[in-house]
């Protein structure tokens, strides 16, 4: 193939820079603020992707044809450049640079009658770690001061009542907030609903988050916060369709792998376990301390270890650097549910100290 115009070069160039810019940029900000390896790691791999497919190129050549000094762009600039009012604006800013240099990139390639699909393949890379990464900032700001993770069994009304509102004082008087999900697996759609605008009504105004199990739709009808989904429920972006941008999605995860493919496909927060035995539910295997572990290391996704965690192993627990734990039977079957809630703070608040 022939030699390139020079024009098609300095466009490269200049692409190519601003690309590798906008991604490093991004890199950065997931390195040191959101400290997540892996995502780090994500788009890392991204910009040695760009570089590298460039200079396997009849492009590679491409910085013997720039001329920075005479660019008439370097004059050329908009009031919105100057401006970064939030984490998501900084993030979204610097990764629209790289998605739309790849796009031009890609439009190049065509015009030079090469192969442009590399240039396509990454621009949709590129998106998806936008989303990945805008979802997790999200998480972060909804959850950051949410350590205690609460789920519900099925309980007859007046039972219930009196245990969410024990959980809601409890809450309210240490002022530590926590997120209570409403996981039932008996009741009607009907009466599903109708217990998830009640916990919804009782929640409203307080520093609580309040989670659906499973179902987007109800946690849509009802107003909740958000969803969580195992990993034979609906996908996340079926949930996410049905919830929209607002709310949360969280996901179990049960390997490391399953959590990295959750914060890909775009999960505010992740449940990992099963931890230890669990006095709710029966499982054939049980992924361990090591795996709160692990994920605390790679993701930092805020990460709710779950499974058998009771007052006497959540130091255990808590050690992993794991940002909290979810109890269902320490919690909703202890003989003063409030004074259960209390005393799991209690352990959050003592760690911290010592920290």
């Amino acid at each position: 193939m022939s030699e390139p115009p020079a024009e098609l070069l300095r466009i490269v160039d200049a692409c190519v820079n601003r690309a590798a810019e906008g991604l490093r940029t991004a890199e950065d900000f997931v390195r040191f603020a959101l400290d997540c390896r892996f995502l780090s790691e994500e788009i890392k791999t991204l910009r040695h992707r760009l570089v590298r497919t460039v200079e396997e190129s009849v492009w590679n050549k491409r910085a013997w044809m720039r001329d920075a000094v005479r660019d008439v762009g370097r004059q050329v600039s908009v009031p919105s450049e100057s401006v970064r009012n939030s984490e998501v604006a900084f993030v979204r800013a610097n990764l629209a640079r790289a998605q739309q240099a790849l796009r031009t990139l890609e439009e190049t390639a065509k015009l030079s009658g090469i192969d442009h699909g590399e240039w396509e393949s990454l621009r949709y890379a590129v998106y998806a770690v936008e989303s990945a990464v805008l979802n997790s900032i999200s998480g972060h700001q909804n959850l950051s001061q949410h350590r205690l993770y609460v789920l519900t069994e099925d309980a007859d009304p007046s039972d219930f009542e009196g245990k969410i509102k024990a959980i809601l004082a409890a809450s309210q008087e240490l002022q530590f907030p926590l997120v209570i999900q409403l996981r039932e697996k008996k009741s009607s759609d009907r009466a599903l609903l109708s217990r998830c605008r009640q916990l919804r009504e009782w929640t409203a105004n307080t520093n609580v988050r309040f989670i659906v199990n499973d179902r987007p739709d109800l946690a849509k009808l009802s107003h909740a916060d958000g969803v969580h989904l195992g990993q034979d429920d609906l996908d996340i972006s079926s949930a996410r369709r049905i919830l929209g941008p607002e709310k949360l999605i969280g996901v179990s995860a049960h390997s490391l792998e399953q959590a990295k493919q959750a914060v890909l496909d775009g999960a505010n927060y992740l449940g990992s376990g099963p931890t230890f035995p669990s006095k709710t539910k029966q499982f054939d295997a049980f992924a361990g301390i090591q795996l709160a572990q692990q994920i605390a290391a790679e993701v930092n996704l805020p990460t709710f270890a779950i499974g058998g965690i009771d007052l006497q192993n959540m130091a255990q627990v808590i050690d992993t650097q794991v940002h909290g734990i979810a109890v269902c039977h320490a919690v909703w079957h202890a003989a003063d549910v409030g004074n259960a809630i209390q005393c799991l703070a209690r352990q959050f608040t003592d760690s911290d100290s010592i920290v």
